[in-house]
Parts: C-alpha cells; structure tokens; sequence
C-alpha cells in the first residue's frame, strides 16, 4: 500500500499535464481513514521530502480540531497499548537510517506474491537478515481454501536469499529434521501463543541471530505474534528502535504482527535491550581493535613488498571494523 501510494504520487507530480496544478490529498471522515491516509503522506514526506517525523506530524496536525486516532492490534478485545501516526512515521524514519526501505529497488510484486498465503505467507522484516513466515505443515492439505505448505515448499526461496536458519516457536507440527535434512540448522524456541517469552527464550534467540551469518527465517502458527515480538526484540537490541518504532515498522512489513500483552512487554524490554546493544556493539569493537593492533604488530618493513601486503591488510581490518556494526541512531 505504501510504496504504490508513493509511486502513484510521484506519478502525479512529475505530469507535464498537472505541472499547474495543485494535487489534493484527502479522506473521509471515517477516524481510522483518516489516521491512514495521515500515515500515508506523512511517510512520503519522510521518505521522498527527507522531512523528520517531528516536521511532517506539526503539519498533520496544525489547524487540525480532531485528532488521529491511534491504531490498534490485530486481537480482539480491549484495546492495552496504541500506536500513533507519529509511532509509524518514526519507524518509517528508522528504517530509512539502517536502509531497510529502498523504494527504488523493491519489487512490489515479488512482495505481494509470497505474502499471500497460497505462496508461502512471508516477509522479510530486515532485509537480508530475519524473515517471518506461517508455520510449516507435515502434509500439503487444503484449509479453508487455502493450500497449507510442507517445509520442502520453502527450499527454493530459503536457498536462493540465503537463509540458513529456521527458528520455531510453536509446538511441534512437522518434523524439524526435515529443514535439517535439506542443509538448514533448525531451532525450536516454543513459548505459549499470544505470549511472551522467557529471557531464557529470549537470550537464545538474539545468540543465534548473533551467531549466524546467513539470514534467519522466523515462525510460530501464523508468523505474526511470537514471531513478531522476538524480532522487534532484535531490532530494539540492534538497531536501537524503540519498542513503538519496531512494533510500526513489523507491523507496515507484516500486517496482523504483535498482539495483545506482547505490545507491553516490548516496552517492558526496551531499555535492557538497548543496554545490551551497546554492549554487544562495544565488544565488536574492541575485538576489532584488537584484530586491528594484531595485524600491525605482523607489519614487516624488511621489504617493500611485504610492507605493502601489510598495509593492504590493515587497510581491509580497519575497512572490517568500520562495518563490523550497524551505525546505531537514537
């Protein structure tokens, strides 16, 4: 939805035929209309404008007698924790800083095929690194209309975006052997559904995601609830997101992710995974440093050929840690 409002807009004013004139962004006076189409051009403006959250929300608001009403989980019930336009444009804008939205290499299509159910039900949340997915089936069974998938169905793609690792975290349904079989390493990390997880379950989860080069598919029954809530744990750890800015930006990739008492406890752990981040990222680098004085010490200035070789070899270490971790931005 978001990147073909965008390109609808951009469309539009790049016409010669609309050069003098104005074009018109409105709604309804539908509430939750209303707040979507404010998210819409409140993002365009931070992506394409590069206006901040704070400049774009002034502007939604000014003049304005109604507020947005804030958007809600996908469970039923009351209502524990809302999320604001100002929530999304934030993680809109953190997305942009760690170049998980590049509009002009995204391939729409790709996206809204293996997000349907009858293709795979599955998005990547970090590009290149945690992808959330349906849980697999033992058999190829038809529900509901819907074909339910076997893990061989999942090869293919897993292999082609190198993804070397399932993490499971419903109870067992397919045998996980069957992922193993095939070359991929598989985790089972089962917490109850529409809960959250124990930091034992938590701590295994961010180590194996730490551990592993390649990337990492994530699922429980629907690949919405648990998995959502240990990848915005992920991303507060990592990427310093807060809990509202992951929880808006799992939710733009994955419609339906995040639920209920999970939504608080991502708050309850965003503070100790921002302190484990810089943690984890101080250490990265002192071990580069370390690896850095290593290479010097090897430094020969017997030859200039081999002063040359080590030159290039600590110009690559000092390339490594550079980009041994992500720029972290509050």
């Amino acid at each position: 939805m978001l990147y073909r409002y965008c390109c609808k807009l951009n469309k539009k004013l790049k016409s010669f035929t609309l050069s003098r004139k104005r074009i018109v962004h409105y709604t309804s006076y539908d509430q939750r209309k209303r707040s979507n189409a404010a998210f819409l051009i409140g993002a365009y403006a931070v992506i394409y404008l590069k206006r901040t959250p704070e400049e774009v929300y002034q502007a939604l608001v000014s003049g304005n007698k109604v507020s947005y009403v804030p958007f809600r989980d996908a469970a039923f019930g009351n209502c524990t924790y809302n999320l604001t336009v100002f929530d999304c444009l934030q993680g809109i804008r953190k997305a942009l800083q760690h170049a998980f939205i590049d509009f002009e290499t995204f391939d729409v299509e790709e996206y809204e095929h293996y997000e349907r159910v009858e293709n795979g039900d599955f998005n990547w949340i970090v590009p290149g690194k945690l992808l959330a997915f349906s849980g697999p089936h033992p058999k190829i069974k038809i529900e509901n209309g819907y074909p339910l998938h076997t893990p061989e169905a999942y090869f293919p793609y897993f292999r082609q975006h190198n993804v070397t690792d399932v993490v499971r975290l419903n109870r067992k349904i397919y045998e996980g052997q069957r992922f193993m079989d095939a070359g991929f390493r598989h985790h089972d990390l089962f917490f109850v559904d529409g809960g959250t997880p124990s930091d034992l379950i938590l701590q295994r989860f961010l180590h194996i995601c730490e551990s592993t080069e390649g990337a990492i598919a994530v699922h429980c029954k629907a690949g919405l609830g648990r998995t959502g809530t240990l990848i915005g744990c992920y991303l507060m750890k990592h990427y310093r997101f807060t809990a509202a800015e992951a929880i808006a930006w799992i939710r733009i990739c994955r419609p339906g992710s995040i639920i209920g008492p999970q939504q608080n406890f991502l708050e309850e752990k965003q503070n100790s995974m921002w302190v484990e981040g810089d943690l984890h990222r101080s250490k990265q680098q002192e071990r580069g440093l370390a690896h850095l004085l290593s290479a010097m010490d090897d430094i020969s200035i017997t030859s200039t050929t081999q002063n040359s070789q080590s030159t290039d070899e600590v110009r690559h270490v000092m390339s490594h840690v550079a980009n041994s971790c992500p720029v972290v931005r509050n």
